[in-house]
């Protein structure tokens, strides 16, 4: 059997004193404990490193055997068989809650799968730096049957009529323009004799795919799986439950849920089949077999909405339309590499950045033109909430070399939104920035149509501003308003623009550029990346040749991925 190792000390001679050697010598350490076998000339053997994998033990049992070792001599074997639910919650509840150890909880990680929730509330749920997951991909499926999330009109029965209408007409132009954008293909790409038809039809709808995803709506019903750990999850739900969105909300509340009532198991149906045969009668075996697995019942009982959070976007929002309120949004280019700034304005255009719909830029000029008392009360606001165990909000994430202003259409944004290793600033949903149309929109005829479609979104997503129920407001007494915008951001397709400041090192910089300038990639996030790497090539020449990114002005062949 593997050696497990107890209370290792550490020796480098014998007798356990240094020895000057007569010639340099290297000298090797390792560990040894008091069940370590000697060998006959009275040094013990090395003993052999035990590594392995565990599997069956539920998230906080595991947490719970994990932090022991911070504690304890125990092998992980040795603490799972003394642990359980019962020890796992006193533990959590005495290191976790009281003591403020929030470590701990990044030792369990646990499964999601979120399902039939919009596009728009997607994006706000994966909106963590430590996020692993998977979302639908518009590019591979098709959404013309995947439903659609109506928020709560109160007793507005012409804005509801207006609103599904509003979606309806936009999947009914994605169908349409899904059809033409892959006879437009057909015709442009002949198969070639070598290639199955099944292949060459499957890779000209996911094409056909990447151009009329610019019409749904966000609305758009999309499923996503993740897997986090409990502190994670935590401020996750703590996050989605402050949100203004009524569907983000609830999506917390589920989330929470879900982790405190029994999970699913994807073993059930088969024990329950092979139960008989195994045993007659045997009870015990039935109830350990079938037992309730809750997988974070402990870490997510004090998961709450978030004060600090809740009155900081309250009094920022505020801040920033009386600063920003005579300044029109100022024209900007798609990507802007920023020049560095004094910290104190760099924090305080940040956060006022993430309450506007202002380029940085112009965020910047105008907070360097303040006098310096108001720019610390800027930065004081959004701090002076925070309470004992609140992290400091991610706009103060600050002093990165490489920040890039970007504005792109909202389908690009959620593929470079999975860039967690840089710090992104993201700004709410809005018409106001116009929207992309794909050349090859134009060329297939289709234009007028896709403008004309377009134009009536925008139009109408402005007439569900003025039609926001006063009950939706009353009810969420101690939170903050609803939005005038909330419920018209769910009709806005795909296509319109979105700005966010992407703030990150040199490596990560790099690492965006050559990934998504690649071939397979969506014409959109392609342009974006290679915009990102001439704005770093031309402020910084000499760094250029370090980027091995594809040209993405080069022809690319439709039917090789």
């Amino acid at each position: 059997m593997p050696h497990e190792l107890r209370s290792p000390t550490i020796f480098h001679s014998s007798q356990n004193r240094a020895v000057v050697p007569a010639q340099p010598q290297r000298i090797s350490f390792s560990a040894v404990s008091a069940d370590d076998k000697i060998r006959s000339n009275g040094q013990p053997e090395t003993p052999s490193t035990d590594v392995y994998a565990v599997h069956g033990a539920d998230p906080e049992v595991q947490a719970y055997g994990m932090a022991k070792y911070s504690r304890s001599a125990l092998s992980m074997r040795e603490s799972l068989a003394e642990i359980n639910e019962q020890k796992a919650e006193k533990f959590l509840n005495t290191f976790y809650f009281q003591y403020g150890h929030r470590s701990i909880a990044d030792l369990a990680h646990i499964a999601f799968a979120i399902e039939r929730l919009s596009i728009l509330a997607a994006t706000i749920v994966v909106d963590e730096p430590r996020w692993d997951g998977q979302e639908r991909s518009t590019r591979y499926q098709d959404f013309q049957k995947s439903g659609y999330y109506v928020p709560d009109f109160g007793d507005d029965d012409a804005a509801r009529t207006l609103y599904r209408e509003t979606i309806d007409h936009l999947f009914a132009e994605y169908r349409h323009f899904s059809e033409e954008m892959l006879q437009y293909l057909r015709e442009r790409t002949p198969k070639p004799a070598e290639m199955k038809q099944e292949a060459y039809e499957r890779t000209l709808r996911a094409r056909a795919f990447d151009i009329s995803r610019y019409l749904l709506p966000l609305a758009t019903n999309t499923s996503l799986g993740q897997i986090v750990s409990a502190r994670t999850l935590e401020n996750q739900v703590s996050r989605l439950l402050s949100d203004t969105h009524a569907e983000v909300r609830r999506l917390g509340e589920l989330l929470r849920r879900a982790a405190q009532e029994p999970a699913y198991n994807i073993n059930d149906a088969k024990i329950r089949e092979l139960l008989p045969q195994l045993a007659d009668d045997n009870e015990a075996l039935r109830q350990f077999l079938l037992r309730e697995v809750r997988v974070a019942p402990t870490l997510m009982k004090y998961a709450e909405p978030n004060a600090y959070e809740i009155e900081t976007r309250r009094e920022i929002t505020a801040a920033a339309a009386e600063l920003l309120a005579n300044a029109a949004i100022g024209d900007a280019p798609t990507v802007t590499l920023l020049e560095d700034d004094p910290l104190e304005i760099e924090l305080a255009a940040t956060l006022l950045y993430q309450y506007s719909h202002h380029p940085y830029r112009q965020i910047r000029d105008v907070v360097a033109g303040l006098p310096e008392s108001q720019r610390s009360e800027i930065i004081e606001l959004g701090l002076q909430r925070r309470g004992r165990h609140d992290e400091v909000a991610r706009a103060y994430c600050a002093g990165q070399r490489f920040r890039f202003d970007i504005l792109m259409d909202i389908g690009g944004f959620r593929d470079m939104h999975r860039h967690r290793r840089c710090v992104q600033i993201v700004q709410e949903y809005t018409t106001a920035h116009g929207y992309d149309e794909p050349a090859e929109i134009a060329d297939a005829g289709l234009h007028g149509r896709y403008q004309s479609t377009m134009e009536r979104a925008r139009e109408n997503a402005k007439h569900l501003d003025t039609k926001i129920p006063t009950q939706a407001n009353e009810a969420w007494v101690g939170h903050p308003p609803v939005s005038p915008d909330e419920r018209s951001q769910y009709v806005i397709p795909l296509a319109f623009r979105k700005r966010t400041l992407f703030k990150m090192d040199l490596a990560e910089a790099i690492y965006i550029s050559e990934l998504r300038t690649g071939v397979a990639g969506h014409f959109s996030y392609r342009n974006v990346a290679y915009l990102m790497y001439e704005a770093v090539a031309q402020k910084y020449p000499a760094l250029a040749k370090f980027f091995r990114v594809t040209d993405v002005r080069e022809p690319v062949d439709l039917l090789k991925r």
